[in-house]
C-alpha cells in the first residue's frame, strides 16, 4: 500500500515537473507582440511571418499572442530597427543596408558575389552572425537574419558592363550597392522598395537592383524591360525584438522566443520569400517585350573586378567598431563552405 501510494507521489511529481519543465506555464501572463513588416500583405514574408508567431503562440501554451502590421503601419521602412528599440514595435523586419554605416559588420552579406543561393546563404549568414549581433545590434534583442534569392540589375535601358552604369541614375538595394554604384559613376536615388516604382515610372531613377519576384510583386516590371542573367548579390535582413519586451516576459516565455530564433527559423521564414523571388526569374524569361540576357565571361569578370574595392572598404569600415576583418571574414568563408553558400 505504502509502496503504491509513493508511486503515485512520484508519479503525480514527474507529471507536475513536465507542466513547470514545458516551454511556457499555464500561469504565464499574456504578452502581445506588436510585428511591424513594412512589406505590402502580398508578399511570401507576410503570411511566413503569420506562421512563426502562431507557432510562438502554440509554443507558449497560448500566452504569446501576436498582431501583424504590414505596409508601413507604424513606421516607415528606413525606421525599423529604431521602432523595435523603442517600443513602437515589439518585432521588426529591418534592412540593415537601409542606414549606411550603422551596422558594418553584417553588411558583408550584401557585397556582390557572396552567396549563391538564398536558403544555404541564410543558413550561412545566421550561423556566422549571431556572435557579432551582440554588439552591433545590442540594443535589441536579435532574433535572426536572412538573404532573398539573389537580384540583379533591371533598367529601361540595356546594361552589359560596370561602365554602362556611369552616368545612371540608380535605385539601390543596399548601402553596399550604393558604394559600388558611386564608384562607377552612377548617381544613387535612395528610396524604399514600396516607393520604387514610381521613382522608375517617373525618371527619378533609371536602374534598380532588386531580386526577380519583387519586381513583379512593386509593379517595376511596368517600367523596365531590360535585365541581367546573373545573381549579382543579395540583401542582409533582421528581425529583432525589443529587449524590454522580451526581458519582461517570463523565463518560459524567453525560452520559446530563443527556440524561435535560430538559424533553422530563419530559413523557415525567409524560405517562402526565397523560392518566390527564384521563380520570378523564370517567369521573367518568358514574359514578351522583356529581354532577359546573361553575361559573357568576360563582362562577368569585369563586374567583379569592379566589386573589389567593397571587401576592402567595408574591412576599413569594422576594424572602426573593433572588430578584426580578416577573422570576421575568414569565419563568414568557413560558414559559407559549411553550408555549400559560396558563389
Amino acid at each position: 500500500m505504502r509502496f503504491r501510494a509513493t508511486r503515485a507521489w512520484c508519479a503525480a511529481f514527474l507529471t507536475a515537473g513536465t507542466l513547470l519543465a514545458g516551454p511556457a506555464a499555464a500561469q504565464d501572463p499574456t504578452v502581445q507582440l506588436k510585428i511591424s513588416i513594412w512589406l505590402p500583405p502580398a508578399h511570401p514574408l507576410v503570411p511566413a511571418t503569420r506562421a512563426w508567431a502562431a507557432d510562438i503562440e502554440k509554443a507558449s501554451g497560448g500566452t504569446i499572442k501576436s498582431v501583424l502590421f504590414p505596409s508601413e503601419q507604424l513606421g516607415k521602412a528606413f525606421d525599423h530597427y529604431d521602432m523595435a528599440r523603442d517600443g513602437i514595435a515589439d518585432v521588426s523586419y529591418v534592412n540593415p543596408g537601409y542606414q549606411p554605416g550603422r551596422f558594418p559588420v553584417i553588411a558583408v552579406g550584401q557585397i556582390p558575389f557572396t552567396f549563391n543561393d538564398g536558403h544555404k546563404g541564410t543558413q550561412a549568414l545566421d550561423a556566422w552572425y549571431r556572435r557579432y549581433a551582440e554588439t552591433e545590434m545590442k540594443d535589441t534583442k536579435f532574433c535572426f537574419a536572412f538573404v532573398h534569392d539573389p537580384g540583379s540589375i533591371h533598367a529601361r535601358k540595356k546594361i552589359a558592363v560596370p561602365a554602362d552604369l556611369k552616368g545612371l541614375k540608380v535605385r539601390p538595394a543596399q548601402s553596399t550597392i550604393g558604394q559600388l554604384d558611386t564608384l562607377l559613376g552612377a548617381t544613387n536615388v535612395q528610396g524604399s522598395a514600396p516607393e520604387a516604382r514610381d521613382m522608375l515610372d517617373r525618371g527619378v531613377a533609371e536602374a534598380i537592383f532588386f531580386p526577380w519576384g519583387s519586381v513583379f510583386l512593386f509593379g517595376i516590371d511596368k517600367v523596365v524591360r531590360y535585365h541581367v542573367d546573373e545573381p549579382l548579390y543579395t540583401t542582409v535582413f533582421t528581425y529583432n525584438i525589443n529587449k524590454a519586451k522580451y526581458d519582461g516576459m517570463t523565463p518560459a516565455q524567453r525560452k520559446v522566443i530563443d527556440d524561435h530564433c535560430t538559424p533553422e527559423w530563419a530559413e523557415k521564414v525567409a524560405g517562402p520569400w526565397i523560392d518566390f523571388e527564384a521563380a520570378g526569374r523564370t517567369r521573367m524569361k518568358g514574359l514578351a517585350g522583356h529581354e532577359v540576357y546573361p553575361l559573357a565571361p568576360e563582362q562577368l569578370a569585369a563586374w567583379r573586378k569592379a566589386a573589389e574595392p567593397l571587401t576592402s572598404a567595408w574591412s576599413e569600415a569594422v576594424r572602426k567598431v573593433g572588430v578584426d576583418p580578416d577573422r570576421a571574414l575568414a569565419e563568414l568563408k568557413d560558414s559559407l563552405r559549411k553550408h555549400d553558400a559560396a558563389y
